[in-house]
């Protein structure tokens, strides 16, 4: 019996009859905050997809929270990996993704329960900020609306790809810090992919791919 919610074997992925990962084997225990690092097309955004079932590997298996969505490169059951990411995944970009025409409870409650995202957007220092439109925020301020908006769904798995690639220092870790501060008190499994050195202290393990 493993504790790994997430565990990809022997996987690769090839578009266009390029290799972009190649035997890649990794399991990741509940709870782990992990950094996925290595250079530009190193794959990192395309192990986020596979774990997170937005793409499907060109061979090798995957299980994401006991679910065997994938084996040998094919795609087991489609529903199940629909449910996954419906109620037990979430997704934060380097880009915000925000919605301009509505503020930014709107932007949040769409995606959960208004009382819900009132919570988390007061946890992350917005609640002064509510009924501000995207366009009207800081860019540190627009990525604590996507990070409540991923959490309003209270997920298991929480997946970011270069989430502070936009930020500046002084923002990446005051993200990095809320990050991991949200992992250790809600036991949120987070894996980052990120290239930037310098945040790797707050990582519980780093992957290197590439």
């Amino acid at each position: 019996m493993t504790d790994s919610v997430i565990e990809l074997k022997n996987v690769s992925k090839i578009y266009k009859d390029k290799p972009v990962i190649e035997g890649l084997s990794l399991s990741i225990k509940k709870g782990e905050f992990v950094g996925i690092m290595g250079p530009s097309g190193s794959g990192k955004s395309t192990t986020l997809h596979i774990i997170g079932g937005i793409e499907t590997p060109s061979s090798g298996d995957v299980n994401i929270l006991g679910v065997w969505y994938a084996k040998d490169g094919k795609l087991l059951n489609e529903k199940a990996v629909s449910k996954l990411r419906k109620k037990y995944i979430s997704f934060i970009f380097q880009f915000y993704y925000l919605l301009e025409d509505f503020d930014v409870l709107e932007n949040v409650s769409l995606f959960g329960d208004k009382k819900k995202a009132i919570e988390l957007l007061s946890f992350l220092k917005l609640d002064h900020r509510l009924n501000y439109k995207p366009y009207e925020l800081s860019g540190g301020e627009q990525q604590r609306v996507a990070i409540a908006r991923a959490l309003v769904r209270e997920p298991q798995i929480l997946i970011a790809d270069e989430p502070t690639g936009n930020l500046d220092y002084k923002e990446s870790h005051k993200i990095f810090s809320l990050l991991k501060s949200l992992n250790k008190e809600s036991n949120i499994t987070i894996i980052v992919a990120t290239h930037n050195e310098e945040l790797k202290p707050f990582f519980d393990r780093v992957i290197y791919l590439g």
